[in-house]
């Protein structure tokens, strides 16, 4: 739709597989990097990819006329379709890793075989409600580019929107997640158990 509008000339819909084609195969390629190096940091640069491609998409709207606007537009889309197939893996390596320690915190009376099961179960809940947030988008990324054209005359607002969403995740993973001392630090850096710092109790 958003390319429809802003390159009329140019048929697009001749391209459109590309982007779940690349998304996929970034989502299937990204499994085995993502349990090793940690789903965490992975999910931490592609936000700042991510951001990265919506500067590349407002760049390229900021070029139309030019020869070259669409080859950039087009490309900064495939290449937040790759980030969008990466952070998919990487953001359900997180959630498992993320369970087996809160289940060990919250639960400490637990043996080692039933906090497995808890941790699993509680994983699989929370990547199903994940999941069907994330097929929402489906409906809400061509809805906000058809409101922010509706309202303001182009696609601007509604990149911006999506620039200062990914920017917030950006801080908030770093935070809670990959800086030194948050959750999954100590897991994604290889630290022993007996060195790592203690984890805080919920009234800390």
């Amino acid at each position: 739709m958003l390319s429809k509008i802003l390159f009329p000339e140019i048929n697009a819909l001749q391209y459109a597989f590309l982007g779940p084609l690349v998304g996929a195969l970034a989502r299937a390629g990204a499994g085995k990097p993502c349990d090793r190096i940690g789903g965490g940091r992975i999910t931490f640069w592609v936000f700042i990819a991510m951001s990265f491609g919506v500067g590349g998409v407002l760049y390229a709207i900021g070029m139309k006329g030019d020869a070259s606007a669409f080859p950039v537009f087009f490309a900064s889309f495939l290449f937040l379709f790759a980030a969008t197939g990466v952070g998919n893996a990487s953001t359900f390596q997180m959630i498992p890793a993320i369970m087996r320690l809160e289940v060990a915190r919250l639960e400490p009376q637990m043996s080692q075989p039933e906090r497995v099961k808890q941790s699993d179960k509680e994983a699989a809940a929370i990547i199903g409600f994940t999941s069907a947030i994330a097929a929402y988008g489906a409906f809400f990324i061509p809805k906000s580019f058809g409101t922010s054209i509706a309202m303001t005359g182009g696609a601007g607002a509604a990149l911006y929107g999506f620039l200062g969403f990914y920017l917030s995740c950006i801080a908030i993973t770093w935070w809670f997640y990959t800086r030194r001392g948050g959750l999954l630090f100590d897991t994604e850096h290889g630290v022993s158990a007996a060195s790592a710092r203690p984890l805080p109790t919920p009234a800390e």
